[in-house]
């Protein structure tokens, strides 16, 4: 077959390589695009939006009470005095349904699990359906705050205590959440041009390609994970994060795309390096794909003091459109410590920068300088996340809360591992999964897999021949199938990242035969190019 060059695209971001594959792959009409190169779920949460539903119907007849004597659409704010028993009498005559249900347990367990005033909670949460004030406080309305950290404390603590208070910041999904953090950071000059910040790879490519950008100026450490060890970090890579210059460690946590999360043995590893060594290193751990492993811990919970979360709700509930994300932040920190560990003059220029919003900006805590930073600080009044997101964050969050069998995790883990196995089996090769897998991604190891296939000989030419964008773009040319290159995500060997949540199991085993497909068309290259 006739080579094309596509040597133009290989350094492109995995994202912008993806649009230029997809419009490869339309090329065909008669043909179905198979596009599982984003990881947008095909499953979602239905109870807590029936919950959004039917609380949104409530709020309305709230909002009518206080002008209910005007015939001309005018509404009210919700008053919070007996807007619990208003609620039962509504709900009485509904007759069955699942989201007065969900939102009858919610209102008891915030009361009998969380101590929350049921009132309280229940205006705070209709005044979010309607969105009829702003988001007060702007970090995060309080009740949702209270739920919210009791979700994360479920799913990123395992088995661990939490230990001492943390805070939550809102965000526009977890995008936002990594915009910010590394924007207060370097304005509060916690890092700086030239400063060194260790990122474990492979990882979500916006990781690599923020920090290099002009206004950060940072120099990467690669804290690079081993394949074949389950995708865990050498001793000699941890040893990496001893060097003093290196300011800030960033991890994704299930990886991606390997989908792999940290050993109970690399964690115990980090947790004793931090202690001992690095009490000053700032960490960033991007722990969204935690609820689809087993028996998660996150390093939020192993080293508390140096570590900000970063979560969203986009996959787990199916919610990539609601924009939904968090920092947490423990109380007590390294990043205030390193605040007040700033030179008189550093001090001095945060000083002017935060004059607007306290007079006593030196006790402005690193979590509430974010906010702040987040609307260029003299918006700060009007900063926060939208409340009807707020509103629906709280409801994600109280369906894990409240869901004690794991019916829906467990459905959502059997969904996903299912595909995996379906991919594998259609290339014809073992899919053998580590108990650290989640498989929300899988890296396809096209040279790995035409060594198994083809032979040793044809792994080294695959290798040599440097055909990881070549496959893609021929995959998407002859199949219409569009994977992410992962190399783009600094994976070594030429790979590709098969997302396993947004396609059904029928379409998976159809890339899986294309994959193969195409990996023997290279074969038949390899043979005709072979010496005789």
């Amino acid at each position: 077959m006739t080579q094309k060059d596509y040597s133009e695209f290989a350094d492109l971001s995995p994202f912008e390589l993806k649009d230029r594959l997809i419009e490869i792959a339309c090329s065909d009409a008669q043909r179905l695009m198979l596009n599982a190169g984003r990881g947008n779920p095909n499953f979602l949460a239905t109870l807590p939006r029936w919950a959004f539903l039917c609380l949104g119907e409530f709020a309305m007849r709230e909002a009518e009470r206080s002008y209910s004597y005007l015939d001309s659409g005018f509404g009210g704010l919700p008053e919070q005095e007996g807007i619990v028993q208003r609620f039962d009498a509504y709900a009485n005559h509904c007759g069955e349904s699942k989201g007065i249900n969900f939102l009858q347990h919610a209102i008891s367990y915030i009361d009998d699990q969380l101590g929350l005033d049921r009132d309280a909670f229940l205006v705070e949460m209709v005044s979010a359906f309607l969105g009829c004030n702003y988001p007060t406080p702007p970090r995060m309305l309080p009740h949702t705050e209270e739920i919210v950290k009791a979700y994360l404390v479920q799913e990123m603590f395992g088995p661990l205590p939490c230990n001492g208070e943390f805070s939550v910041f809102a965000t526009e999904g977890g995008t936002a959440a990594m915009t910010y953090i590394f924007q207060s950071l370097a304005h509060n000059g916690l890092i700086k041009a030239g400063d060194k910040i260790a990122i474990a790879t492979p990882i979500f490519s916006p990781y690599l390609e923020i920090p290099v950008l002009a206004e950060f100026g940072l120099e990467i450490v690669d804290i690079r994970m081993d394949q074949h060890a389950d995708w865990q970090f050498p001793e000699g890579e941890i040893a990496k994060l001893l060097d003093p210059s290196v300011k800030m460690f960033c991890i994704v946590n299930p990886s991606n795309p390997p989908s792999t999360k940290l050993s109970d043995t690399t964690l115990d590893r980090l947790e004793k390096l931090i202690a001992q060594s690095r009490p000053d290193l700032f960490i960033v751990t991007d722990d969204v794909y935690g609820t689809f492993a087993d028996d998660f811990v996150s390093l939020f919970a192993k080293c508390p003091r140096n570590t900000l979360c970063v979560y969203s709700f986009s996959k787990f509930f199916g919610a990539t459109g609601w924009r939904l994300g968090a920092i947490a932040v423990h109380d007590d920190n390294i990043f205030d410590h390193a605040l007040s560990a700033l030179s008189e003059d550093k001090k001095q220029q945060l000083d002017a920068r935060y004059a607007s919003l306290t007079n006593h900006q030196r006790d402005l805590r690193f979590i509430d300088r974010l906010v702040a930073d987040s609307r260029a600080v003299a918006l700060n009044h009007t900063a926060g996340l939208s409340v009807p997101q707020q509103l629906q964050m709280a409801l994600f969050a109280l369906n894990g809360l409240m869901d004690r069998e794991h019916r829906y995790k467990d459905a959502a883990k059997q969904l996903i591992r299912q595909r995996y196995q379906t991919l594998y089996r259609a290339m014809g090769v073992t899919a053998l999964r580590q108990a650290n897998d989640t498989n929300y991604y899988t890296l396809i190891d096209l040279q790995e897999i035409g060594g198994i296939l083809y032979g040793p000989e044809f792994e080294s030419w695959f290798i040599k021949s440097e055909l990881g964008i070549d496959f893609l773009f021929r995959l998407a040319e002859e199949t219409g199938v569009v994977l992410l290159p992962g190399k783009g995500f600094e994976v070594v060997d030429t790979s590709a990242r098969v997302s396993l949540a947004n396609l059904t199991d029928i379409e998976y085993a159809s890339i899986g035969k294309f994959t193969r497909q195409v990996l023997d068309e290279f074969h038949q290259d390899f043979l005709a190019f072979k010496p005789s």
